[in-house]
């Protein structure tokens, strides 16, 4: 694991970006409000930065993470609907 902090969002937003990028189906879902897909792409998120940090996410961290994938999801949205 390397010095950089992975909650900080220089390094979140990649990682976030990543997990939008692999699970655009899931994304999709997620738009049209489908459920489970934010449950799923929060969990993949949490893992991901579980696995940078090498230890579980405090809850302060964790609601981080979530807030912040909510923040790229709706950028998403907000892009797919004014495309459409």
């Amino acid at each position: 694991m390397s010095d950089a902090d992975p909650l900080e969002l220089e390094n979140l937003d990649p990682m976030l970006a990543g997990i939008i990028s692999d699970n655009r189906e899931r994304v999709a879902g997620w738009i049209s409000g489908q459920p489970g897909c934010w449950g799923f792409l929060a969990g993949k998120a949490v893992v991901a930065c579980r696995a940078e940090l090498g230890r579980a996410l405090a809850d302060g961290e964790r609601r981080l993470v979530w807030s912040r994938l909510w923040w790229w999801l709706e950028q998403v949205k907000a892009r797919a609907l004014r495309e459409s």
